[in-house]
């Protein structure tokens, strides 16, 4: 069944933790976060928000941007992420408070990869120039393993097709591998293409913190994590 499930969130409580913290009022909390996220995609520029993590308190709310391009998303003086907390204050009706996390490895991170291949079949890049290079930049960062799957209209062929590319080794099964995924659309001239990667980054070892960007679920496996690769 590792084939079939979400790698995250079958991993969940194991060795990866939730994007958000809260209880109660789980409707208007999930709809309220949807919101968040969908605000910040479009707000900053596209293509370099990896993931975003919501916080809550009773009258708080902070929300943690990683991303590949920090100086982005604060802007001049601090002024693009003032804007951004003070539209979501406004939607929210509460306090916000944004924290910023850099991603060091933007070639290890399926999000930024998936977006960035979507960002190159809507130039009109071809796809498989795209994926390869994609593909060679994370082997160069020592990922294990990395798969793309990309499916539509590719080329602008009549028919509609899949494709898959890989190299080096994903374990969907184990449940210690650290695999990261993503799923993002590109919509070109042609219609919708669709574009899934996978990068296994190691197999975790020990104890981990599962949610390091919630403070409220800093819940531990242990004091450390280790990446082992088999030779």
């Amino acid at each position: 069944m590792g084939q079939k499930t979400n790698p995250i969130v079958n991993r969940l409580g194991i060795i990866t933790g939730w994007q958000s913290s809260w209880c109660n009022n789980y409707k208007d909390r999930i709809q309220e976060d949807f919101k968040v996220r969908r605000y910040i995609e479009a707000r900053l520029p596209k293509g370099i928000v990896s993931r975003i993590f919501i916080e809550r308190t009773l009258k708080f709310i902070t929300i943690t941007i990683r991303t590949s391009r920090p100086a982005l998303v604060i802007g001049k003086g601090g002024d693009e992420v003032d804007t951004v907390r003070k539209e979501l204050k406004k939607l929210t009706k509460k306090e916000v408070q944004i924290n910023i996390s850099e991603v060091k490895r933007p070639e290890l991170d399926a999000p930024l990869v998936a977006k960035g291949i979507v960002r190159q079949l809507e130039n009109r890049i071809s796809y498989k120039k795209a994926i390869k290079l994609s593909i060679l930049s994370a082997m160069r960062m020592n990922a294990q393993g990395i798969r793309i799957q990309i499916s539509g209209r590719l080329n602008g062929s009549e028919m509609a097709r899949c494709e898959t590319y890989k190299e080096g080794r994903i374990s969907l099964g184990t449940f210690r591998a650290d695999v990261d995924y993503h799923m993002s659309v590109a919509n070109t001239v042609y219609g919708s293409i669709g574009i899934k990667v996978w990068i296994m980054k190691g197999e975790v070892y020990g104890k981990r913190e599962l949610s390091p960007f919630l403070g409220m679920q800093k819940k531990q496996r242990g004091n450390k994590a280790t990446h082992r690769k088999k030779k």
